[in-house]
């Protein structure tokens, strides 16, 4: 019964740190950008009044719109949820962990993707349509990048749980993997220089372009997910380069909670001081993380992954008896030559 109730408590307790954390970061962001230009930006839980705000609304629905066009969102935002559940935290491992945890991680974050598209086609909408296309477009060589960072990780731990790939030593590639990462995170999130979240022109938006005929609580949704998706990228980073599995959990806490900050202020950075890239150059940068990420998965097999104990394995000496010829065997029972 005990056992029950410390579950359920834990459980409790990480819901209600994604649920009411994640809002914290995008108004971290903005704030950021806002001190960098000068200006006084604004309020740091602004992201938290909006939610509030979409929640009372009603919902204004296009006459073309199916049942896809509110389920498309709800189901995204409990896949990311999901996937958010499986984030170790720290000395924590995740909540619903298990061994090749990572794969159902990666497929619950391309189902969040898949139901976004999905709901923006449901509109007809032209500019939803071309938004859904270009995410999907360059979702392409992202998610190849962080496949091939989760390979990287699992050839150096030697598994594929999530709390043990974060929980090994960083090996020669880390600073590679880590730059890979950071950029499929600016690139998952919709952040500059691939899409610019403040932008008011159609034509040039990504994500805000899946997104222009919701409204209430669907939007509410939406925004909150995309604030989670960050969150998750965010804890996800700083752990493949800075193992906390044996350290004391208030230590790994406060570490951790600082390192998210830590990158929540490079995002701000970097849109305050990038511009956004046309898009004819974003595959090049896509395809530069996926490099970096490749280059780390190099480095990782030849440091002594899984091939490379093999390969070990497969050059050890055989034994063999001494004085039997080839084609002959030492046991009496086999009858000599073949």
């Amino acid at each position: 019964m005990t056992t029950v109730l410390s579950t359920l408590l834990d459980l409790v307790l990480r819901l209600a740190l994604w649920l009411l954390v994640a809002p914290l970061l995008p108004g971290i962001v903005n704030r950021v950008k806002a001190w960098v230009a000068g200006r006084r930006g604004p309020p740091l839980l602004q992201l938290y009044y909006d939610l509030a705000r979409l929640w009372r609304k009603g919902v204004v629905l296009s006459d073309l719109a199916s049942p896809g066009f509110i389920a498309g969102p709800a189901i995204a935002w409990v896949a990311l949820l999901g996937a958010a559940l499986l984030m170790p935290l720290g000395p924590v491992g995740g909540a619903l962990d298990f061994r090749g945890d990572v794969l159902l991680f990666v497929y619950l974050l391309a189902v969040a993707r898949f139901c976004t598209a999905w709901a923006a086609l449901e509109t007809g909408s032209a500019f939803e349509g071309m938004g859904a296309a270009r995410e999907v477009s360059f979702a392409v060589i992202a998610e190849a990048a962080l496949i091939t960072a989760i390979l990287a990780l699992a050839v150096q731990s030697g598994s594929v749980a999530l709390d043990a790939m974060l929980d090994h030593p960083p090996g020669g590639g880390a600073l590679m993997l880590a730059a890979g990462l950071f950029t499929v995170l600016l690139a998952e999130n919709c952040r500059v220089p691939f899409d610019d979240p403040n932008t008011h022109l159609e034509l040039t938006m990504i994500h805000e372009a899946m997104i222009l005929d919701h409204s209430g609580p669907p939007l509410a949704i939406i925004l909150h997910g995309a604030a989670m998706k960050l969150l998750l990228f965010a804890v996800l980073l700083p752990q493949t380069v800075l193992p906390m599995g044996e350290w004391p959990p208030l230590a790994a806490a406060g570490i951790l909670a600082g390192s998210v900050l830590v990158v929540t202020i490079g995002v701000g950075l970097v849109e305050s001081l990038l511009a956004r890239l046309a898009f004819r150059q974003v595959p090049l940068l896509l395809t530069t993380a996926f490099l970096l990420c490749l280059f780390a998965l190099l480095l990782a097999l030849r440091s002594g992954g899984i091939p490379a104990a093999a390969d070990d394995a497969l050059r050890r000496p055989v034994a063999t008896t001494a004085g039997v010829p080839p084609g002959h065997s030492d046991n009496p029972m086999e009858g000599g030559a073949r």
